[in-house]
């Protein structure tokens, strides 16, 4: 018999027009985790990878309160809906550094790697600001899809590159518009 899970979090299925979201928050209302139902492997692994194998039990919610309301009023236009969203993420302290980062770039912009890296004080850290940027478990709040390459190129989204094209276009983004598919 396996021991209990020491956290319960609730996972809420939201549509949204670039697939169904899943966002996952705490008892105290904070955001957890957001991934794509496509990727729903890869949010899973994260959790247990952040928390442990049996630490989390996952409950179905029904798509309501302040975080699903954030994100639908975002994905309607609301860009700032998402800006009060409290998130609460594992990760080692370099991660939490990079996606605290993320969450000070202005929507409608982006930034290399690069820029980041030199943003949280690690210029020759590219590549390390690269990996914990795609270990992001909290896309779209932690917007990582606003990081570019050097040369203007959408590069890696966890969430695929179609829908990290909608959300730089969405957010009015310039780089959004001249990257070819």
């Amino acid at each position: 018999m396996g021991r209990a899970p020491r956290c319960c979090f609730r996972r809420d299925r939201i549509a949204t027009p670039i697939g169904f979201a899943l966002v996952v928050q705490d008892e105290d209302g904070r955001l957890r985790a957001l991934d794509w139902e496509d990727h729903e492997p890869r949010m899973t692994r994260l959790l247990r990878l952040h928390y442990g194998d049996d630490a989390v039990e996952l409950v179905a919610g029904d798509g309501s309160g302040r975080i699903a309301g954030a994100l639908r009023g975002y994905l309607a236009g609301e860009l700032g809906a998402l800006d009060a969203v409290a998130v609460e993420t594992a990760g080692t302290e370099f991660q939490r550094r990079v996606w605290r980062e993320l969450r000070r770039i202005p929507r409608g912009t982006t930034l290399s790697y690069r820029q980041l890296a030199r943003r949280i004080g690690r210029p020759d850290a590219v590549r390390a600001v690269g990996l914990a940027n795609g270990a992001n478990p909290v896309g779209v709040v932690v917007p990582c899809h606003r990081v570019i390459g050097s040369d203007g190129s959408l590069t890696g989204y966890a969430g695929g590159l179609d829908r990290k094209r909608w959300l730089l276009a969405h957010e009015g983004a310039p780089a959004a518009a001249s990257v070819s598919r």
